[in-house]
């Protein structure tokens, strides 16, 4: 059944990963690990360089958390968390706490992208809208918060009061908004979502692999920190946490770039 669920297909550097759970994507502890693992994939491979998100349902990227299973069993956050039978080591949709995934992914929002699946977009790191999707968190509605992604990450995203309202009211915020705010990168008519999604991520994937997994390590560690500190992190002796970050320093990459440069062709990247 998860295999079903969530789908992997290869497609030269990039790892194109279906979420295909009738009948709208609603995210349950199965779910999450098995999207965990699609990615975890990714990250391990290192033929691979991207992630591309994509939804197998019609019209709806995700509906969120899985509220008639929720509804049944109830709430039992310390069964949520368990490393094992839980949502996994990546959090609630695989994706909103997988911190060592260092390649970038890409999502293809197709429709609605409602509470927990309004998160998992948000753990993406570029996103590609249809026309006619929307984003929305009901969860306050609901009688519980936001609080997988979208109250950490949205008001850092967005305006403050617009992050809050969304958070207070559950209003839909339509796909043109969302560009307006800068939420997402680029829409685009429902019939070339896909095709744009794909050429973004394969565009992605001729990058040099430690620059790129090293850039995500960096953002990661300074997201929240003042500029004075962000930008000493940079500096030799400093960035002893971020190991990609000093590989990528180190590498024999780093002067590859240069040089492919100065003799007028492409880099062939090796990867260390």
């Amino acid at each position: 059944m998860t295999a079903e669920m969530v789908r992997t297909e290869r497609r030269g550097k990039v790892l194109e990963v279906t979420f295909d759970r009738v009948p709208v994507n609603a995210i349950n502890r199965e779910a999450s690990r098995a999207i965990y693992r699609a990615f975890r994939a990714l990250q391990d491979d290192p033929g691979l360089m991207v992630g591309l998100l994509l939804s197998g349902r019609e019209r709806v990227f995700s509906a969120g958390w899985d509220l008639k299973e929720v509804a049944k069993r109830g709430f039992d956050l310390e069964g949520d968390n368990d490393p094992e039978t839980g949502h996994g080591p990546g959090g609630f949709a695989g994706l909103t706490e997988f911190w060592d995934l260092l390649k970038p992914v890409v999502a293809a929002v197709n429709g609605a992208a409602i509470g927990g699946g309004f998160e998992l977009a948000l753990s993406c790191d570029i996103i590609v809208a249809s026309a006619d999707s929307y984003f929305a968190l009901p969860e306050m509605q609901r009688g519980f918060l936001a609080d997988a992604g979208a109250t950490q990450r949205l008001p850092r995203r967005v305006p403050y009061h617009v992050a809050v309202e969304m958070l207070l009211t559950g209003r839909r915020m339509e796909a043109e908004e969302a560009l307006r705010w800068g939420l997402i990168n680029k829409i685009v008519p429902r019939e070339e979502l896909v095709p744009t999604a794909h050429a973004i991520a394969q565009d992605l994937s001729k990058g040099a692999p430690l620059a790129m997994q090293g850039l995500k390590q960096l953002l990661l560690r300074i997201e929240s920190m003042p500029l004075r500190e962000a930008m000493a992190k940079v500096k030799p002796g400093n960035s002893g946490d971020m190991p990609t970050y000093e590989a990528m320093m180190r590498s024999e990459d780093a002067l590859e770039g240069p040089r492919a440069y100065v003799e007028k062709r492409e880099p062939r990247w090796k990867g260390w």
